[in-house]
């Protein structure tokens, strides 16, 4: 919480976030009938947050306000020289080889944990530290670029916005002119497919034309299926601890092919290139360049450590029911439990001094359902409130906790509010505390290190070197682009988690 950290995607807006988790938040966030402290963001390629043609460097003043609340969003620039002289030089090199090498391209490097990049109009790209971490040689993270190269050079964005206003004149003619609404909603739902359907062309045309773009580059060729494999392993490890579905189910509607779609595209790509083992993977230079560089949540902007959410700057700590997955995003905390059967939200707005916390649960938190048995609690750091909310599929648990001039906001749901889950519920809001010392020890930032594997060292060794948690072998797995466990190659350098 920015109170908050920020996110969109490589996936141009969605890094395949766990369905339930993502559902569940984007309710809440059109639900609230207050604003809280961040809004989201627009979509990154909307012509109101396109800035003017820069420089090729990463960094510098905005004038255009519209690029620094997009960049706000997302946590703010990262500051990594060396990381941003590197991407600049592997930039300058992939612009070279497109179709428009006088294009002035730049490259920011925005700290949010989240694995995602983007491209605006006017050339310049966007890639999350999350992203870095990710990427296992120079050629993956330039896959990335000259993908997000060609989303520019192609005018995606303009040739979608165009779509989207021509789906939006012929569901008002319906509507408004001919007055026939259920024409109109029809026509829209066609629209729709036909922009999903469109989007999911444009991915998979940025795909080809970045693959070409890095192979003339020198990288291989093959860089870009393997990434691609990454994002679809990262993703799977996320969802399976929420216990939602696969993320890449078939969908009509998504705006992006599915992740073995594009692997295996990609892969016919690379192979008009020549056989694995062309081109240039540039590893050694590339993890040279990302060692040491943050890794999770920015403690400043609050982090997770397992069901629980530290604030170091606030100086606040509260802990989830067990069994919940969290994460912090531009908004809010969120939080899925029992494969999303349950879920949690907390936020903070500002509360005049003069507003009581009975009078702001009253006020009437989610638009269209009525709040009752509001109550005061005794015996916290904080005065504390909460009440019950019942909506046609989910019951709520609010409660509200004033600190200082502001007034945290935590909304629980069940589909079933029964005793021992509001048990649950009730002792999660709670545990909402002033940071102990001890916590605030343990709220030190995670690093990226790069390591080189010893004689008998295993994945399991490794992993056992970034956490005991029993998920530390797949994140190990991911982050490394390794598909088994095993011994590792003794002097080979490989990615942990560590402070």
């Amino acid at each position: 919480m920015r109170v908050w950290a920020g996110e969109s995607g490589w996936r141009r807006g969605a890094a395949l976030r766990a369905r339930a988790l993502a559902a569940f938040a984007a309710a809440l966030t059109l639900l609230l009938a207050a604003c809280a402290t961040i809004d989201p963001p627009s979509h990154p390629t909307a012509a109101n947050l396109v800035p003017t043609a820069a420089p090729q460097t990463t960094g510098g003043v905005d004038a255009n306000p519209e690029r620094t609340r997009l960049i706000d969003a997302f946590g703010g620039e990262y500051s990594a020289p060396a990381v941003e002289r590197y991407l600049d030089d592997v930039l300058a090199r992939l612009a070279q080889q497109s179709e428009t090498p006088s294009e002035p391209y730049r490259i920011t490097v925005l700290d949010s944990p989240v694995v995602n990049a983007f491209a605006l109009p006017t050339g310049e790209i966007f890639i999350t530290r999350g992203l870095l971490t990710l990427a296992n040689d120079t050629s993956e993270v330039a896959a990335v670029m000259a993908h997000e190269i060609a989303h520019v050079t192609q005018r995606h964005a303009a040739q979608r916005a165009e779509l989207e206003k021509t789906a939006q004149l012929f569901t008002r003619v319906s509507n408004q002119v001919l007055d026939r609404p259920q024409e109109g909603e029809a026509v829209q739902a066609r629209m729709q497919l036909s922009i999903a359907r469109f989007s999911r062309q444009q991915e998979f045309e940025a795909d080809q034309i970045g693959i070409g773009v890095i192979a003339k580059a020198g990288y291989d060729p093959y860089a870009a299926s393997r990434f691609l494999t990454s994002l679809g392993r990262w993703s799977a490890l996320r969802t399976a601890m929420i216990g939602a579905g696969s993320a890449d189910k078939p969908d009509m509607m998504a705006t992006h092919p599915s992740t073995p779609e594009r692997v295996a595209q990609a892969v016919v790509e690379a192979q008009k290139v020549g056989a694995p083992g062309v081109g240039e993977t540039g590893r050694d230079g590339y993890l040279n360049a990302v060692d040491g560089i943050a890794y999770g949540d920015n403690p400043a902007q609050g982090l997770v450590r397992g069901t629980r959410f530290l604030h170091p700057k606030l100086g606040v700590a509260f802990a989830a029911p067990d069994g919940f997955t969290l994460e912090n995003q531009a908004a809010a905390l969120i939080g899925v439990g029992e494969g999303g059967a349950q879920a949690l939200r907390l936020d903070s707005i500002a509360l005049s001094p003069s507003t009581s916390l009975e009078d702001e649960l009253a006020s009437g938190w989610i638009d269209g359902v009525k709040t009752s048995s509001i109550e005061t609690l005794q015996g916290g750091d904080y005065p504390m409130a909460i009440a019950v909310a019942q909506g046609d599929q989910w019951s709520f648990r609010l409660g509200a906790v004033r600190v200082g001039d502001r007034v945290f906001r935590l909304i629980f749901a069940a589909h079933s509010l029964t005793p021992a889950v509001d048990a649950r519920f009730r002792a999660a809001i709670r545990s909402f505390h002033r940071l102990r010392p001890e916590e605030a020890t343990e709220a030190q930032p995670l690093r990226l290190r790069v390591v080189a594997a010893q004689a008998g060292d295993t994945t399991a060794s490794m992993a056992q070197r970034m956490s005991p948690d029993d998920r530390a072998v797949g994140q190990f797995l991911v982050l490394n682009g390794l598909d088994r466990e095993g011994p590792l190659v003794a002097g080979q350098r490989y990615k942990i988690i560590a402070p």
